[in-house]
């Protein structure tokens, strides 16, 4: 049995097929990989914001969070995106359980390096595995959002990228970012080419030259920190492509695949 944690953002997720949850639960019936899916929420945290009349501004692709942004990002994830997710999956003849990173202290978490310029944004400092394995060995597939919770009781917002993959380096998983787009492309001869295979080098010099930018970037430096970290691949997909989970289980060359800097010859 291996786990396959598969980060979904919101931007993707409110269009997401059906045949996407499809592929999860056949995923998950057929046991030899188990999914753990981890969510974002960004374009309705956006909107709610908006209609509350409440400024919002992102650095580094890192949403800016104090305390009235904080109720709403949980209210978000946790609540509508959360059990929006379980519920398709349960469309589909799927078994979900949605839960927050604050459930059991499942994301336990500290204040990011610069916490005095994103405010309540965390970082993952560990994953009680105990929570996801409980829920797999109930026949469940989990659903987590990326609130995290310190020994005091303070909640964080933490990037749904760099909670999944922490989540993935917990569970020694395969990590899974799913997108609109085939992966990462880039202009060359006047069109966009996908890279099929990418190293660590080639990423930061990517986001240097703004290449890579905006919310891409913690979804590539959690890509490097998961590998470093020994996560086993991961992969950049596009979901709306019917059986496009199948296929990377299977081994079939789809998306990008970002790798450490030795196994690219």
């Amino acid at each position: 049995m291996k786990y396959l944690v598969i980060k979904c953002g919101g931007s993707v997720l409110e269009n997401l097929p059906r045949s996407f949850y499809e592929d999860i639960v056949e995923m998950h019936s057929e046991g030899e990989w188990i999914p753990v899916l981890v969510h974002g929420g960004g374009p309705l945290i956006n909107q709610l914001l908006k209609n509350l009349n409440v400024e919002t501004k992102f650095v580094n692709g890192l949403r800016v969070t104090d305390h009235q942004v904080l109720d709403v990002v949980e209210m978000v994830l946790s609540g509508m995106v959360n059990k929006q997710v379980v519920r398709n999956i349960s469309e589909v003849d799927g078994k979900a359980i949605g839960v927050s990173g604050v459930d059991g202290t499942l994301l336990r978490a500290k204040p990011s390096s610069d916490a005095k310029t994103l405010g309540f944004v965390g970082d993952v400092v560990e994953v009680n595995r105990s929570i996801i394995e409980g829920i797999v060995n109930q026949g469940y597939i989990p659903v987590i959002s990326p609130i995290g919770v310190d020994a005091g009781g303070q909640r964080y917002n933490i990037n749904g990228d760099i909670a999944a993959s922490a989540i993935a380096k917990a569970l020694k998983a395969n990590l899974c970012f799913v997108s609109d787009i085939p992966g990462i492309l880039v202009e060359k001869n006047g069109s966009k080419k996908k890279l099929d295979k990418v190293s660590k080098v080639i990423i930061e010099e990517m986001i240097n030259n703004q290449t890579i930018y905006g919310g891409m970037i913690p979804k590539a430096m959690a890509a490097i920190d998961g590998l470093v970290h020994k996560i086993p691949e991961v992969a950049i997909i596009n979901g709306f492509d019917k059986n496009s989970l199948l296929d990377y289980i299977n081994g079939k060359t789809i998306g990008t695949k970002i790798v450490l800097d030795e196994e690219i010859a």
